[in-house]
């Protein structure tokens, strides 16, 4: 026997305004905690401790705190500086799950907001991990730190799990994780894996980067035009290089925190779409088309692939075909009723609603655990040999191409779902 710990997933079931304004409070209050606490540098739980007990928060958040906060401030972390979508932690006994199977909704938790009150919320479970939910709600489990956020208007429990399991095979314990990264424009890179138990876990967005790139690349085109029109063509060519410097410095930071996230995982492989078709299968009109085709999807690729290669970890493609329209939990397909949001066609499915691209990023990562891959030195030998590849075409469209590798790796930033 040995112990396995696992993340279990919980959405929050539609919580009324007055509930939905206490789940703000907390997060809110939390963050201000937290910054306060980071801010002053806070490195012990003693020092941490004369930071948060001025805030309006429970002593299970105020407690998570003085766990984390050293462990950012140089203990174990050493970041720089810290996201705004942190989730909400709570310690071990903060969480309380009830059950109530013959109910339509069968799970309720109970959500601390402060010293003296709490309120429950119906929540609806992953299907796979019922059993783990009720080992938990038995007391056969024993719950660790949960984290509590709010994802395109949904919260979210991710409740850490910890019970005794038969002992893996050597055989099963050598299988490699698959991490999925989508790329697309609303966010630059999504990645996101699941645990040993098929949940996804941990998923990370660079939202702001693919803004403040597309943002860069508007600024490019108009501005460039302008000036060729006016006959000024080396003023341009010298804008064009300078907001290309600026593109490359976004990218080169993110790829190295894509593959920074890799590391956090145990025995990861990245998983990568592969580019040739997805240049074969973009027509979305002349206009789209132009976009997508100038987007920098094989520059990223480039730079994920060296970069993971000189840290050891390797890197697999898949065919993307349909990875943004089918469902992660179901495999029904569904449509986005907005950029960033996946809603399933299935009314039995348990996800409903799902964030477009960590859906994305899941199924390329299932793509590949599900036997099918393409090898990165099947693309050197394809390259050498003068195979005639799209993404060389399509690398050519994104401005300046890379003479060599990055050789400092940037400080992560902790964002949303970081351990």
């Amino acid at each position: 026997m040995g112990e396995l710990t696992k993340t279990l997933e919980l959405k929050l079931v539609d919580p009324n305004l007055h509930k939905r304004q206490k789940l703000r409070e907390t997060r809110d209050a939390y963050r201000r905690a937290l910054q306060a606490a980071f801010d002053t540098g806070c490195d012990t739980q003693s020092a941490t401790n004369d930071v948060v007990v001025e805030y309006d928060l429970s002593g299970y958040a105020k407690n998570a705190l003085k766990k984390y906060v050293p462990q950012l401030c140089g203990n174990s972390y050493d970041a720089n500086e810290i996201h705004d979508d942190h989730p909400v932690r709570f310690t071990n006994e903060g969480l309380q799950l009830d059950h109530q199977p013959q109910n339509a909704i069968e799970w309720y938790a109970k959500v601390p907001h402060h010293e003296d009150y709490h309120f429950w919320i119906p929540a609806r479970a992953n299907p796979d991990q019922r059993d783990w939910l009720e080992a938990l709600y038995a007391d056969d489990a024993e719950m660790g730190e949960s984290r509590l956020f709010e994802r395109d208007g949904t919260w979210y429990l991710h409740i850490t799990a910890t019970r005794d399991v038969e002992d893996e095979s050597e055989a099963s314990a050598d299988k490699r994780t698959p991490v999925g990264v989508d790329i697309g424009e609303a966010s630059l890179v999504t990645v996101c894996h699941r645990d040993g138990s098929g949940s996804p876990v941990r998923p990370r967005l660079w939202a702001a980067d693919g803004k403040a790139v597309r943002r860069l690349r508007k600024t490019y085109f108009t501005a460039t035009r302008r000036l060729q029109k006016r006959g000024s063509e080396r003023i341009a060519d010298s804008f064009g290089d300078a907001l290309w410097d600026q593109i490359d410095d976004v990218f080169h930071r993110v790829t190295s925190e894509v593959v920074d996230y890799a590391e956090s995982v145990d025995n990861p492989v990245l998983v990568l779409e592969d580019l040739r078709y997805i240049r074969e299968n973009m027509d979305y009109g002349e206009y789209m088309n132009r976009r997508l085709h100038g987007w920098g999807f094989a520059k990223l690729h480039a730079q994920i692939r060296y970069k993971a290669t000189e840290k050891g970890i390797p890197v697999e493609t898949v065919n993307p075909r349909n990875t943004s329209k089918a469902c992660h939990a179901c495999g029904e397909h569904g449509y986005r009723p907005r950029q960033a949001t996946f809603r399933c066609s299935n009314d039995g499915c348990w996800v409903g609603e799902y964030q477009a691209d960590v859906n994305g990023a899941i199924n390329i990562a299932d793509r590949y655990r599900s036997g099918e891959s393409h090898r990165q030195s099947d693309w050197a030998s394809r390259q050498k040999a003068g195979a005639d590849d799209s993404a060389t075409d399509g690398a050519s469209l994104t401005g300046p191409q890379d003479s060599q590798a990055d050789a400092e790796t940037q400080q992560t930033t902790l964002g949303t779902y970081a351990s």
